[in-house]
């Protein structure tokens, strides 16, 4: 292989090394976020650099980006550097997204964690009712009589 040169897969190969499925792959395809090249008989072929690319789509779905907003990116990337500009304005308004995303699953755990501890301390009163305790505090804002 030549310097310039970078090894040609087909899709089996190139599934592998991306951790896509060939179905996933055809799908990036068909809805045109991904441009394939085709070798003499018409076959799907791949090289290093579409590896990041499809990547790069997988993570931009996976934060939860909208497939018309990958689409209007990826067009742009095909476009060529004069559309850098327009780019940064996708990342940065999904950025946008992605932080309220993270604000929300915050709260979200937080709620679970405070439940948690409800039940944590509930068994540890039922461990303190067997001590002969006969009232409890849950979260110091609830009592409850236990009967001994």
């Amino acid at each position: 292989m030549k310097k310039n040169e970078q090894k040609i897969m087909q899709i089996k190969e190139f599934s592998e090394k991306t951790g896509l499925t060939p179905y996933t792959i055809r799908f990036y395809e068909k809805k045109e976020l991904f441009r394939v090249k085709r070798d003499e008989k018409n076959r799907r072929i791949y090289d290093e650099t579409d590896i990041e690319w499809i990547k790069m789509l997988k993570r931009l779905k996976d934060m939860g980006m909208k497939l018309s907003e990958i689409k209007k990116y990826s067009d742009l990337r095909y476009e060529g550097n004069g559309t850098i500009k327009e780019r940064i304005k996708i990342l940065t308004n999904h950025k946008k997204y992605v932080n309220i995303e993270i604000e929300k699953w915050q709260k979200y755990l937080q709620n679970l964690d405070d439940k948690l501890e409800i039940y944590e301390s509930f068994l540890k009163s039922i461990s303190e009712k067997q001590k002969g305790h006969k009232y409890i505090k849950i979260k110091e804002k609830i009592c409850l009589q236990i009967q001994i």
